[in-house]
């Protein structure tokens, strides 16, 4: 007699985690109080500021020392006269309980759909570069490309974890590289697939060199920068401590991922995504296809696509770019491809529309991630969550405040995973604590970065199931990888921020 074999229960979905995220967010809206500090905002056409309080009324100020001073916000006016400070700014001892605003059902069935319509630079950029690959799978550029790559690196693989981490980390730390690496993920997944390890090795390398290096953020302008002028301090102040920490971090995070990486090498079994083994070399190796030849064509059209990442970087770095600017950017590089590739225009659209249809999954997980934040701040409790903070850290002892603020910051990272976002809004209320305890205030701006930059390891609301889904690797397995590096860095972080405080 046959007998029904029993389901096997599997990891949600990163929708489906994202999802209850949401439904989470929308029932703290029912429990968490509602309300709001009043904020500044620099108006430069005018010369004037504008404050907006919790009650929706708003006043105009003369855009001087004097306003600042008034209001208690300890920042040079030159931070907002240069456009350093250009999100309002939470004004100290401003915070007032508000109506409460609960999230209901049809709030939450609204709310991935503005996420949507909040994010579509992001999701452009993810279409135009899906794409781009498309067209380089089709015309045989990556396989070729690929298969000349294994045979130089055979014997040194670990080379290229050594050497993305550490680029990766060093485009963190100077001008908070993110989101920009969504388009390196389906190129260097087969690289390293290729090289003996699994995806997650991939995965790591370039998630955690990201993360790593805006966590040590020395001089991104997305964080350090505008936390330490919103702070009232210079982004040099700390800047030694946060570098040392940087260099620390990014060898144990190479170390983590090389002895893993090895591990699965010499026994593929070791791998936490070994019963996707077959599925995703099916996906990214295209082992049933010919290797194609090399040809001068194949290797001019990865040039082109490598010496756009080139110029992205200096778009983004020293010329104010952003997704706009980007997206645009690989939309004539992908114009250019489809020309050299000589597919004929017919076939070209058609492989680039389908490169695009393959990132449509990431794209939603863009938006619906976005749509968590929008149901926080639409029930008015994200400066509830702040306040609170506040409250708890006043008046202790400054060892036990630094390591406090840590996790104080890595509670709010999960909230509000904006780094410039998190800074504007909780350093002006944050830094002047630290007088308080006798601490100089960049130790505030360090446990922000640190602690934001822990939670990024491991927040559904920030960039990681994005960066899951565009490999196909469950939420789950990342958190058995990971866990065990972010409580190092985490131990790390502490150490380095009691060293800043005392020394």
């Amino acid at each position: 007699m046959a007998t029904k074999s029993k389901k096997k229960l599997s990891f949600p979905t990163a929708y489906t985690v994202l999802f209850i995220v949401l439904i989470l967010a929308a029932v703290l809206t029912h429990v968490v109080p509602a309300g709001s500090y009043s904020k500044l905002l620099y108006d430069g056409e005018i010369d004037k500021f504008t404050v907006t309080h919790p009650d929706g009324s708003t006043e105009k100020f003369e855009g001087t020392q004097e306003t600042l001073d008034k209001l208690g916000v300890k920042v040079n006016i030159s931070k907002f006269k240069d456009g350093s400070i250009y999100k309002p700014v939470a004004i100290p001892d401003t915070y007032e309980k508000l109506e409460s605003k609960p999230q209901g059902v049809v709030d939450v069935l609204q709310a991935p759909i503005k996420g949507v319509y909040e994010t579509i630079d992001i999701i452009m950029f993810v279409f135009i570069i899906g794409g781009i690959i498309g067209i380089l799978n089709n015309s045989g550029a990556f396989d070729a490309g690929f298969a000349s790559l294994s045979r130089i690196t055979k014997g040194k693989e670990f080379l290229l974890i050594i050497i993305v981490t550490f680029l990766i980390a060093l485009g963190g730390t100077t001008f908070g590289l993110a989101e920009e690496t969504i388009a390196l993920y389906p190129i260097l997944v087969p690289v390293f697939m290729v090289a003996g390890y699994d995806a997650i090795v991939c995965i790591a390398a370039l998630y955690m060199g990201s993360s790593v290096g805006t966590m040590f953020s020395t001089v991104n302008p997305f964080s350090s920068v505008i936390a330490s002028n919103a702070a009232g301090i210079s982004f040099t102040n700390g800047i030694i401590f946060r570098g040392i920490g940087l260099l620390i971090a990014t060898t144990i995070t190479i170390i983590y991922i090389v002895k893993y990486a090895e591990k699965v090498k010499k026994d593929p079994s070791k791998s936490v995504i070994y019963d996707q083994k077959n599925y995703l070399e099916k996906k990214f190796l295209n082992q049933d296809k010919e290797i194609p030849e090399f040809t001068l064509r194949r290797k001019l059209m990865l040039l082109i696509f490598a010496l756009s990442f080139g110029v992205m970087i200096w778009g983004v770095s020293s010329q104010g770019w952003w997704f706009m600017e980007m997206t645009s950017l690989f939309l004539a590089v992908g114009l250019i491809i489809c020309f050299i590739s000589g597919m004929g225009e017919k076939k070209a659209v058609k492989h680039f529309v389908a490169g695009a249809a393959d990132l449509m999954g990431v794209a939603l997980t863009v938006g619906i991630a976005r749509s968590v934040n929008l149901i926080m701040d639409k029930g008015l409790i994200s400066d509830t969550i702040l306040n609170s903070a506040t409250d708890l850290v006043q008046g202790i002892n400054g060892g036990v405040f630094a390591i406090l603020m840590l996790f104080v910051f890595l509670v709010l990272g999960f909230f509000i995973p904006s780094s410039s976002g998190l800074a504007v809004l909780s350093m002006p209320i944050m830094a002047p604590l630290a007088d308080t305890v006798g601490l100089p205030r960049d130790v505030i701006v360090s446990a922000y970065q640190y602690g934001q930059g822990l939670m990024a390891f491991i927040t559904p609301t920030g960039l990681i199931l994005v960066t899951l889904s565009m490999v196909d690797v469950t939420y789950d397995r990342w958190l058995k990888f990971i866990m065990p590096l972010m409580g190092m860095i985490g131990g790390f972080a502490a150490i380095m921020l009691l060293a800043q405080a005392f020394l």
